[in-house]
């Protein structure tokens, strides 16, 4: 049974985040820097079973992209070419990163903890799938 792994993707940092094989918990995976995330990819992926990819979709507050954008969509390709048979999805982010601070706030961790903008990342993208996993639950029932 295959995990979900999910990606906040950013231009310096992509935070990393895997489900359980049941795909109810999603748990932080780390943050690596986005110059080598594929080769990160490729070694987990090379030792795990990862059937989905969900990639954090940068919207702003009136529906449209966000300046990422344009860093994302290539990038996604490039995953849908080296890993055909893995499905890449496109999930809204809007909100991690500030859900992401107000989580590891409330976490009471301090505040030099709380400004590492790597765990930040590896939050959002905790978010990120775990939303992703509840969307799924919320449309088979």
């Amino acid at each position: 049974m295959g995990r979900l792994l999910a990606l906040d993707y950013g231009t310096k940092r992509t935070g990393i985040a895997i489900s359980d094989t049941l795909k109810i918990i999603a748990n932080g995976l780390t943050t690596v820097p986005t110059h080598t995330l594929l080769n990160y990819l490729k070694s987990y992926l090379e030792k795990e079973d990862v059937e989905c990819i969900v990639v954090g979709l940068p919207k702003q507050m009136n529906n449209e992209y966000s300046d990422n954008m344009k860093h994302i969509r290539p990038f996604v390709n490039k995953l849908k070419s080296l890993y055909p048979t893995i499905p890449v999805v496109l999930y809204d982010e809007r909100f991690t990163s500030v859900l992401a601070q107000k989580t590891i706030i409330d976490a009471g961790l301090k505040k030099k903890d709380r400004q590492n903008k790597a765990l930040v990342d590896e939050v959002s993208a905790v978010i990120i799938l775990q939303s992703y996993m509840e969307s799924l639950r919320l449309r088979n029932n």
